[in-house]
């Protein structure tokens, strides 16, 4: 028996709108039906390209509309509660980009909006089900890594914001912007995920001027695991993310968002990694499990990306 697509809209049509747009568009699991974003020139040039979607520079013919079963929210993240609560309380399912908000008040509503509505509600990290996570989680359970020490997290920026999100001004911001918020948040996922919550215990940003941050330092735990994070913007070299987790047996260095290296002594090999790595379509065919009613590990929940929101947000303090 087959299974009738999912009716989704898309509120914000920036690069990961669009990104998501086009991978949604040709998803079985998904029926694009309506699309909207505040610039009348994006939209007009998607038209062009989805003749079969109506868009619309009015988010509310989005929000709330008896036509669609799920939103998938993807504009800056001081606006996500205004989009999220409203999808929520209208019986939508809520797909929505990190971080969940940048204020308490945000976040608690749309958590608060997520339990009494009873529908899906998920957050975009893109570590959440990557085969490079889930490996490394089954190595922790499996004793394989033994004592876990610490976590190290290193991320390198010539420039910011990076190229692909150059028309998307607020990334450059101090008020919702910058890579702690941006790509910090990620890594505080998966961290959370596999250790547990993270306790803030020292963070600091540095700014040159009016933008968002140009370095950041952070001491955290983990329960007794100290997780240290460093940050630069400016710096000459390629552009680097790479989380590592050290072992008392194993340690385990994720590099790039995909590359998998594991230590068992003075050298790092590479972790042959096997199915779907995690993209984009594999996070939206979960989250199409979770509108139909499971309940999944590999798909970030509105209580995980609050955890994260906290502790990016005790950056900004």
């Amino acid at each position: 028996m087959s299974t009738a697509p999912i009716r989704l809209g898309i509120v914000g049509l920036g690069a990961m709108g669009r990104h998501l747009l086009d991978v949604a568009a040709g998803h079985p699991d998904f029926e694009v039906a309506r699309a909207a974003d505040r610039n009348p020139a994006t939209v007009a040039a998607l038209q062009v390209d989805h003749p079969g979607i109506r868009f619309s520079t009015d988010p509310a013919d989005v929000i709330g509309s008896d036509q669609l079963d799920a939103v998938y929210i993807a504009t800056p993240p001081a606006t996500h509660a205004s989009f999220v609560v409203p999808a929520l309380e209208a019986g939508q399912a809520v797909f929505c980009e990190k971080p969940l908000a940048v204020s308490a008040a945000d976040a608690d509503a749309m958590v608060a909006a997520a339990r009494a509505g009873g529908r899906a509600a998920a957050v975009n990290f893109s570590l959440s089900d990557r085969q490079s996570t889930k490996y490394v989680e089954q190595a922790i359970a499996d004793g394989r890594v033994g004592e876990v020490l610490g976590v190290e997290i290193r991320l390198t920026f010539p420039v910011w914001p990076r190229g692909f999100q150059t028309d998307a001004t607020w990334v450059a911001g101090r008020e919702q912007g910058g890579f702690v918020r941006e790509v910090f948040s990620h890594f505080a996922y998966l961290t959370d995920r596999l250790l547990g919550p993270l306790v803030p215990v020292h963070t600091r940003l540095a700014h040159r001027d009016e933008a968002s941050e140009t370095a950041a330092y952070g001491l955290m735990l983990a329960g007794d695991v100290p997780v240290h994070l460093t940050g630069v913007v400016g710096a000459a070299g390629p552009e680097s993310y790479e989380w590592i987790l050290r072992g008392s047996r194993q340690s385990y260095r994720l590099s790039d968002w995909r590359d998998l290296f594991v230590a068992e002594g003075k050298e790092w090999r590479p972790v042959e990694l096997t199915g779907e790595l995690g993209s984009e379509a594999t996070r939206l065919a979960l989250f199409a499990e979770a509108v139909r009613g499971e309940h999944l590990h590999d798909l970030a929940d509105f209580a995980a990306g609050y955890r994260v929101q906290q502790v990016i947000e005790a950056f900004h303090r």
